[in-house]
């Protein structure tokens, strides 16, 4: 039996750079003191820059080394949509999911040094929008995570688009963090929200950051399986580095549990 522990690790460090580096561009995006302000002033262009910018650094983790290991999940509900594709076993989708919350925690504690500039937006921390109800920020995480994961699976699902799919990241990020963050902030990551509400201490409304993403993965996966998109039906759990698999787990079209692995 082969270690499954680099995964986990790759998935942790991972999940990490996309809280530390994705984060600090809110922050010195939106954070008290911002010099980038004074060439953006309008919260909208800057929201679309943010978000592209995040979009970035997921995409940048996805063909990187990590990526290669793992497959870049950095994100619970992608491989909580992958289980439910069968592509993955519950166990092993459960230790991604407590590397990358773990992750995100680890992630978050770098941001500690931007200081009152970071502080004064909760590092980056997700919450219901001023003019928003828990219930509307609900929503939007629902939606936006449904989108991420509904293209997700179309693109992986395409054996030649498939290796475009880390370029779905910066352009999606951009349009949903621009249209839809005043609302709950756009996170449609529980792992992401999770880093920022530790080291700020606010937690006010966590919970629509684990059921709103949960919610719109599993609607997207439901989706997914309707007949006429049988044909974009996912055969590989990972984002890039499609043919790298030496523990032969990822090339398979029906996941294969490591206990009946050589």
């Amino acid at each position: 039996m082969k270690s499954f522990w680099p995964l986990y690790l790759s998935e942790l460090t991972g999940t990490a750079l996309l809280v530390a580096v994705g984060l600090s561009v809110v922050i010195a995006d939106f954070g008290s003191g911002s010099f980038i302000v004074h060439y953006l002033p309008d919260a909208g262009p800057r929201r679309l820059l943010t978000g592209f910018l995040f979009g970035c650094t997921g995409a940048l983790i996805a063909i990187s080394p990590l990526g290669k290991i793992s497959g870049a999940h950095i994100n619970p509900v992608v491989s909580l949509s992958f289980w439910l594709e069968g592509k993955m076993g519950g166990a092993h989708a459960a230790g991604y999911a407590v590397a990358q919350l773990l992750g995100g925690i680890v992630g978050a504690v770098p941001l500690l040094a931007w200081g009152a500039m970071g502080a004064s937006v909760q590092f980056g921390a997700t919450v219901p929008g001023e003019a928003f109800s828990p219930l509307d920020a609900l929503g939007g995480e629902a939606v936006t995570t449904f989108i991420l994961v509904f293209l997700l699976f179309l693109l992986l699902g395409h054996a030649h688009l498939r290796r475009f799919t880390p370029l779905l990241f910066p352009f999606l990020y951009a349009i949903m963090v621009f249209l839809e963050a005043p609302v709950s902030g756009t996170s449609t990551n529980p792992a992401r929200s999770l880093g920022p509400a530790v080291v700020s201490g606010d937690w006010y409304g966590w919970w629509i950051y684990c059921v709103g993403p949960v919610s719109g993965a599993c609607l997207a996966v439901a989706v997914r399986r309707h007949p006429w998109l049988k044909p974009f039906e996912v055969e590989v759990s990972k984002l890039y580095h499609f043919n790298y698999d030496p523990l032969g787990l990822f090339k398979h079209r029906k996941y294969t549990h490591p206990s009946s692995m050589p």
